[in-house]
C-alpha cells in the first residue's frame, strides 16, 4: 500500500513515511491509494475483541508495520481506559451511545493519541528515521490534553500545542497547562481554532526541520496515524449491539457524530468502505453550521460570523478532513482546486453530481445552545442519562433530523465524544430546576438564574453537577484543580513560528542542543 496527497497523486509514500510526515509537502492529506486493500469480512472481524480488531485494522492500513502492531496494541490499550471493553456501548432500543470518553483525559481523542505515539516511534525506526520528532498540534479544546498526555515523556519526541485563548471550558484548559512532562507544552493564541490550525498546517507544509535533527509532525486528525485508530470502535459498537441483542449480523445502523474538524465522522467513513453495514453517517454542528450547509448545498463557506458556543470543540468553520472525502468523491486534481478556492476566495462549491454522491451517505443536521441545553435536560430525566454538551448536540440534531426524514428508521449510534465532567457549568445549568428545590435550600445552591453563576468556578460546578446527579466524577478531571500551573503562555497568531522556536530547548531537552 502507497499513501498519496489529496491534492497531487503523483507524491506517494510509504505507510510509516505518512504517520511521520503527518501532512503532504503540498498542504494535503495522506489517504490510501487502494480501498480494496483495507476490506475485511466483517462477520469475522466482530468475534475479535477490541484489542483484535485494532490489530487488524492497523494492519490493513499500515501493512509495512504487520510485525510491530501486536506490540503496538498492547501498549497502547493496556491498564490506559477504566471500561474493559475501551469504548461500551449504552443506551435503550431507540438510542445508543458509544462512550468513547473513558480514557485518560475524558474525551475521544485518547482512543487515537494513546497509539499515536508507538505507531510513530515504530514507524520512524521502519524507515530508518533518525530526527527527533516535535509533534505541533492545534485544539479546539480535547486533541490538545490527549497530545500531550499521550506523547509525555516519550523518548525522542516533544509536543507544542496551540489553542483559542477563549471557548474552551476551564477544565480543557487546566488539562493542558498543568501536564507535568517535560516534552509538552500548550500555548494560548488571541484568535479562535481555526486560525491555530491554519497557522499549524502553514509550519507544517513550509518547514520541514525546525532546527537540525528535528523534523516536524502532527497529532492532529490530519495526521492518517490519528485517524485510523477511530475506526476501531465503530466495528466494536456494531459487535456490541448484536452482542446485545438489539440487532442481527448484517443489519445496516447509523451513526451520528458530533462533529467540528470532520476526523471522527471520516474514520466511520473508512469502516463503512472496510464493509461495516452502515447506512448513514449523520454529521451533527453547532451554531456554527457550515458542515450542514455544505451537505445540504455543495456550497462550502467559511466567511461567516464565528460563534462562541457550549460545545467549544466544535467551534470550527475550516474541517480539514473534509479534503479526504473530497479526495475520494471528485479526485486530487479538483480537490486542489477546491482547496486553493477556499484559502483564497473563502469558498468553494462542489458540482451537483459530486454532492449527490456524498449526500447517498452523509446527512447533515445541527442544534444550537438551547436545543443541546433541553437535550442533556430532557436525556437526564427522560432516561437518565447524562450527556455532555458536544453529545447533546448531536442527541438534539439527530432526534431534529428525525422529524424531517422521509426514509424509514435504523438503529442509530450516537457518539458520546467527552465526559460531561469536562464542562460542568453548561450541563448543571442545563439540568438544574429551581422549581424542584434542588440541593433542598442549601445555602450557596447553585442558582444559574441570578448573578452567583458567574461567580461559580468550574471545580464548584463539578462539585454540585456529582451531587445533583449522584454520578462519581472521574478522577483525572476533578483532580485537575489541584495541580501546579506549569505555563500560561499567550501570543498572537503570527508569533507561532517565534513561539515554537524560543521554546525548543524547553521542549527538546536533551535531545535539541
Amino acid at each position: 500500500m502507497r499513501y498519496l496527497s489529496t491534492r497531487d497523486e503523483k507524491i506517494s509514500v510509504s505507510p510509516s513515511e505518512a504517520i511521520i510526515m503527518g501532512l503532504a509537502p503540498d498542504g494535503g492529506l495522506f489517504v490510501p491509494d487502494d480501498l480494496d486493500e483495507i476490506r475485511v469480512d466483517y462477520k469475522k472481524m466482530i468475534k475479535k475483541s477490541y484489542k483484535g480488531m485494532a490489530r487488524e485494522i492497523f494492519a490493513k492500513f499500515f501493512p509495512d508495520l504487520i510485525i510491530e502492531i501486536p506490540d503496538i496494541v498492547n501498549k497502547s490499550y493496556d491498564n490506559k481506559f477504566i471500561s474493559k471493553e475501551i469504548t461500551p456501548l449504552k443506551g435503550n432500543d431507540d438510542i445508543f451511545f458509544l462512550e468513547v470518553f473513558h480514557g485518560p483525559t475524558c474525551a475521544f481523542k485518547d482512543v487515537a493519541l494513546s497509539a499515536l505515539p508507538n505507531l510513530m516511534k515504530s514507524a520512524a525506526k521502519k524507515i530508518g528515521f533518525k530526527d527527533k520528532i516535535l509533534i505541533l498540534t492545534a485544539t479546539s479544546g480535547d486533541t490538545g490534553s490527549a497530545a500531550m498526555k499521550g506523547f509525555s515523556d516519550v523518548s525522542g519526541t516533544g509536543v507544542i500545542v496551540f489553542y483559542p485563548r477563549e471557548g474552551i471550558s476551564d477544565i480543557q484548559k487546566l488539562q493542558m497547562i498543568t501536564q507535568e512532562a517535560g516534552n509538552v507544552r500548550a500555548c494560548a493564541i488571541r484568535d479562535n481554532f481555526d486560525a491555530a490550525q491554519r497557522g499549524v498546517k502553514k509550519i507544517l507544509s513550509e518547514e520541514k526541520n525546525i532546527a537540525c535533527g528535528i523534523s516536524l509532525s502532527s497529532a492532529n486528525s490530519i495526521n492518517i496515524g490519528r485517524l485510523v485508530p477511530q475506526i476501531v470502535y465503530y466495528f466494536s459498537a456494531y459487535k456490541q449491539l448484536v452482542e446485545m441483542g438489539k440487532i442481527k449480523i448484517g443489519t445496516k445502523i447509523s451513526f451520528t457524530v458530533p462533529t467540528g474538524n470532520f476526523g471522527n465522522i471520516m474514520a466511520g467513513w473508512f469502516a463503512r468502505e472496510m464493509g461495516l453495514p452502515i447506512g448513514r453517517l449523520i454529521c451533527a454542528s453547532n451554531k456554527n453550521n457550515v458542515l450542514t450547509d455544505f451537505l445540504l448545498s455543495g456550497l462550502y463557506d467559511r466567511k461567516r460570523e464565528f460563534y462562541k458556543t457550549s460545545s467549544p470543540s466544535m467551534d470550527i468553520l475550516v474541517s480539514s478532513n473534509l479534503e479526504r472525502l473530497l479526495y475520494f468523491t471528485a479526485g486530487s486534481q479538483k480537490t486542489s482546486e477546491y482547496m486553493r478556492e477556499l484559502e483564497t476566495k473563502g469558498e468553494y462549491r462542489i458540482n451537483m453530481e459530486e454532492l449527490e454522491k456524498i449526500k447517498q451517505i452523509f446527512y447533515g443536521c445541527y442544534a444550537e445552545d438551547d436545543e443541546a441545553r433541553y437535550a442533556i435536560r430532557d436525556s437526564f430525566y427522560s432516561n437518565n442519562y447524562l450527556l455532555d454538551t458536544h453529545t447533546a448536540v448531536a442527541y438534539a440534531g439527530y432526534k431534529k433530523m428525525l422529524d424531517e426524514a422521509k426514509e424509514p428508521r435504523i438503529p442509530n449510534v450516537i457518539l458520546a465524544t467527552a465526559s460531561p465532567f469536562k464542562f460542568p457549568k453548561a450541563v448543571l445549568t442545563a439540568i438544574y430546576d429551581k422549581k424542584e428545590g434542588s440541593f433542598n435550600g442549601e445555602e450557596g445552591a447553585f442558582t444559574p438564574y441570578n448573578k452567583k453563576e458567574n461567580k461559580l468556578t468550574d471545580e464548584d460546578c463539578v462539585k454540585y453537577l456529582s451531587r445533583l446527579t449522584m454520578i462519581e466524577p472521574p478522577s483525572q478531571l476533578s483532580g485537575v484543580f489541584t495541580k501546579k500551573i506549569k505555563n500560561d503562555d499567550l501570543i498572537d497568531k503570527n508569533e507561532m513560528k517565534d513561539y515554537i522556536r524560543k521554546k525548543l530547548q524547553d521542549v527538546m531537552g536533551d535531545e535539541y542542543e
